[in-house]
């Protein structure tokens, strides 16, 4: 067996709600060995009455492969059989240039800061 196959995931989920979001908080690394984590997490969040908006933090993710990536986009199409808008918040260095080479930076709607994402979602209450 190869380290590889053995490695542990290094990314760390957390979440809070407000009045109309969800706020989903990714640090570490999004990739094939982190997925059952990410998707662990969203179980329950998944079992919630929707909210109008889920908010994902992507500001202290340090690496997405196109595994994380194609998570990102099975995210998306659930909110949108929801009615919920996801919105991605703390996009720069790693997921903005993941975002931009796979011509993914207008599938999403995404913010820089998180801080604005958060703000919009509140403005729209």
């Amino acid at each position: 067996m190869s380290s590889e196959a053995t490695r542990k995931p290094t990314l760390s989920v957390t979440s809070g709600l407000t009045r109309t979001a969800v706020l989903v908080r990714l640090e570490g690394e999004l990739d094939v060995y982190a997925l059952p984590v990410l998707r662990e997490h969203m179980e329950p969040i998944w079992d919630l009455p929707p909210r109008p908006f889920l908010i994902l933090d992507l500001g202290e993710l340090r690496f997405c492969d196109s595994m994380g990536v194609n998570e990102l986009l099975g995210v998306l199409q659930r909110c949108e059989a929801r009615g919920t808008r996801l919105l991605l918040g703390g996009v720069q260095g790693v997921m903005a240039r993941v975002l931009s080479i796979t011509g993914l930076r207008h599938a999403f709607e995404v913010f820089a800061r998180l801080d604005d994402a958060l703000r919009l979602a509140v403005a729209k209450t």
